[in-house]
């Protein structure tokens, strides 16, 4: 029996109706297997989890009374029996649970001495559930997350379509609005209800907060939705593509809104609890600056020495100047005693006292645990932000920002398609391009490539590829062929070739020219440095190609197209995929091998890559709209740069765990507080303050723990990336293609990272100050 619930629990009962729901539950399964109908019920189950089922499935079975009674009655349904008996047996096992529980009998003992007395202020005035509370709560998770679909949408598409923000800076816009919306509708839930009521946000939440990322999970999965909703919410789904997986977005965004609701219902409550708005904070941030002693010097620099130099050698040096001040005091406690034995134990308890004090302990220990989390995020985040920036560099210089392209075929009419282009504003270069995979054979080597046909003359205002030529070759003689020496006719190694032209030999008998197909001219072809290592090929050398593109009709059938080229340049790039991966040739001369009319499309590029998308749809509405289309690098390179988007995402979270477990010893230390100053607080209560008023100063105190971690942290984390970037972690370049490890700091990156500590902090110390608010003086001054 529970006396506090006054509710009786048989136990009898209720275990042996759990097991009759349980055979219920399985021959439904089985019923639902026998039927093959897993997929339409699917989605009634999910919403039952949430409390929709039942609703749902009223309002369908009222929509289908006309259509079943126009269905004969003849036709059968596979697995009835499964069906019904699976029913009949779910509903009488929770009619024998909902018998297993029953209301305690009333007590036959007479009324109290303080019957007919006025009620407890506190308690006469508390009510189990507000409405309006619950609307609020609700209302504003589902107005926050509708504020940030809709303004992400408008301010990415502009409205008309023409000037629309970039991406990320209309989503960091449409993020802050909808995240006030939710703080504000928590705010004032909460200052309704007078405390931080729970139920009521928990239902607003489950009800009207899932549905929307639930909604957005399903639009991949569910092709109705996706005709009907996928094209209005382009912008939402692109942005969440970014991260290679949509649904983690779509989660991770919704999780920041239930938080900032959190935040707002924890402001409301202490702020309008004692029944009037009450802002200020003097007297409480003075009470727990005084009470916990955060800001202590001695504290901050020893935190600070274990973040920059480890935890072994600042311990080593600590204890020895410990060591050293207590035997000094000792001495001094031990002079004194000569003189004046009372003050002598009075100084040795204040010693005791301050050397055994676990709430200092405990202290000190939350400060570095929060400390450490921030400088391992910002580091690594750093040098994840490095590599990605190393990474998107050398892949724009080897490609373009945007590729304008028809959806089939090739673009004849490329020349008026790039003088319709170059009035679109933010295009700083454009060049018409092909390309298609080939094999390029050397000798006996192999290797399978892409060929690209480039325009020598206009690449070099979009690509890098003139910029990354080692020496020995020229991107020009692609126009000139004639002027690339063949291997053989260099004199050895070291010399120039001779500028001498051989005198061309004719035979007498054939009248043909003797002179050596090695030395006729060849179109040119630019090779990366890792594929002419394959190939083992310089400058000079020969090469064929072959494509199955523009194959030609043998007598065996379709013949590939070979043709040899002679090895213009080499290039190196710094990405081994580019480098053995690539090759260049004269455009006209591609068009030649790939039988084309004309190029695949044209690449440009643009003033702001962070706006490439924009200026791809601008240029896309410019040549006219569909047969073209316009893609911008993160569309084409999508997945390199999600999986490093998602794995610095991953990254982040996991080391944020080491936050996480910081605000375990924050809860630790705040309740040791609570327990160690109930006196107090009993004291503080009984003179008028409000329980917002004892809830502001133990989160102050929290809060003071996560800005001074936060702030250590962010101190030894910039020292040590700026010791990284300066100093240098050497890297091997034939592995990494990189000479040292890079760091990029980004100034938002880490000062989100000190916000993450600050509010895991906060949230930490949200149930301690409650139980704090709980006590009453009555309660903390009986034991005095």
């Amino acid at each position: 029996m529970n006396a506090e619930r006054q509710t009786v629990y048989r136990w009898s009962f209720i275990w042996s109706g759990a097991f009759v729901a349980l055979v219920g539950a399985v021959l439904l399964g089985v019923a639902i297997t026998r039927s093959d109908a897993w997929e339409r019920v699917a989605g009634v189950l999910g919403l039952s989890v949430l409390g929709w089922g039942g609703l749902v499935q009223t309002l369908n079975a009222l929509a289908l009374v006309p259509v079943q009674s126009a269905v004969p009655s003849s036709v059968a349904i596979v697995g009835t029996e499964y069906l019904l008996a699976g029913a009949a047996a779910w509903l009488v096992g929770w009619a024998v649970i909902a018998s297993g529980i029953r209301r305690a009998p009333a007590s036959t003992e007479g009324p109290s001495p303080a019957a007919g007395a006025t009620l407890y202020p506190r308690l006469a005035q508390y009510r189990d559930f507000y409405w309006s509370t619950l609307g609020a709560y609700g209302g504003g998770i589902l107005l926050s997350e509708l504020v940030l679909i809709l303004l992400q949408t408008f301010l990415a598409s502009g409205g008309s379509g023409e000037r629309g923000l970039a991406p990320t800076i209309a989503f960091g816009i449409s993020l802050i609005v909808s995240s006030l919306v939710a703080f504000v509708c928590g705010f004032v839930g909460a200052s309704r209800a007078r405390r931080v009521a729970m139920p009521e946000a928990t239902i607003g939440v489950i009800y009207l907060g899932l549905p929307v990322p639930i909604m957005l999970t399903l639009i991949e999965q569910i092709p109705d939705l996706q005709v009907s909703l996928g094209y209005r919410l382009r912008e939402v789904t692109y942005l969440a593509d970014m991260l290679g997986r949509p649904v983690v977005g779509y989660w991770l965004v919704f999780s920041l809104l239930v938080l900032m609701l959190v935040l707002g219902i924890n402001t409301g409550f202490i702020a309008a609890g004692s029944g009037r708005v009450d802002l200020k904070l003097g007297f409480e941030l003075f009470v727990a600056r005084r009470h916990v002693g955060v800001f202590r010097p001695s504290l901050l620099l020893g935190t600070l020495a274990v973040l920059m130099f480890g935890i072994i050698p600042p311990l080593i040096v600590y204890g020895i100047i410990r060591a050293v001040e207590a035997a000094v005091e000792r001495s001094r406690i031990r002079a004194l005693g000569l003189q004046d034995p009372l003050a002598a134990a009075s100084a040795l308890n204040r010693l005791k006292l301050r050397e055994q004090s676990p709430t200092m302990m405990m202290t000190a220990l939350s400060v570095g645990g929060v400390g450490v989390g921030v400088m391992a995020l910002i580091i690594v985040l750093s040098v994840m932000s490095g590599f990605e920036e190393d990474l998107q560099k050398k892949i724009l210089g080897a490609h373009s920002h945007v590729v304008v392209s028809k959806y089939a075929g090739h673009l004849p009419e490329y020349k008026r398609l790039m003088e319709q282009i170059a009035k679109v504003p933010g295009v700083v270069g454009q060049t018409p391009s092909i390309d298609n995979p080939v094999m390029v054979l050397a000798e006996d080597e192999v290797q399978g490539i892409v060929l690209k046909g480039i325009d020598p003359e206009t690449v070099g205002s979009v690509l890098d590829l003139r910029k990354n030529m080692l020496p020995g070759g020229e991107l020009d003689n692609l126009e000139t062929p004639q002027k690339i020496v063949p291997r053989r006719a260099f004199g050895g190694f070291g010399q120039q070739p001779s500028n001498e032209q051989e005198e061309e030999e004719e035979d007498p008998i054939i009248g043909k020219s003797t002179k050596s197909a090695e030395e006729k001219v060849l179109p040119g072809i630019v090779l990366g440095r890792e594929l002419a290592a394959i190939l083992r090929v310089v400058v000079g050398d020969r090469v064929n190609v072959i494509s199955p593109q523009g194959a030609e009709l043998g007598p065996a059938g379709l013949i590939p197209k070979s043709r040899a080229f002679r090895v213009a340049g080499i290039f190196y790039s710094g990405m081994y995929e580019y480098d053995a991966k690539f090759a260049y040739i004269l455009l006209s001369e591609a068009q030649k091998l790939f039988g084309a009319d004309g190029p695949s499309g044209i690449e440009l590029k643009v003033a702001d890559v962070d706006d490439a998308r924009r200026i791809a749809s601008a240029a896309s509405r410019e040549v006219g709209g569909y047969p073209y289309r316009a893609r911008d690098w993160g569309e084409i390179h999508r997945n390199i740069f999600s999986a490093l988007r998602l794995e610095k995402l991953v990254m982040g979270i996991i080391l944020s765990i080491i936050i996480v477990v910081a605000a375990g010893l924050i809860v630790a230390t705040v309740i040791m507080l609570v327990l160690e100053k109930r006196k107090e607080i009993a004291v503080l209560k009984a003179l008028g303050v409000s329980d917002g008023g004892i809830v502001k100063i133990f989160l102050a105190e929290g809060l003071q723990i996560g800005v001074a971690g936060g702030l250590l942290g962010l101190l030894s984390g910039l020292t040590w990336c700026y010791f990284i970037l300066k100093v240098g972690i050497k890297l091997d370049p034939s592995v990494y293609y990189i000479p040292n490890l890079p760091v990029k700091i980004e100034p938002l990156q880490t000062a989100l990272s000190v916000v993450i500590a600050v509010l895991v902090t906060y949230l930490a110390s949200i149930y301690p100050a409650l139980k704090a608010s709980s006590v009453e003086p009555v309660e903390g001054l009986k034991a005095e």
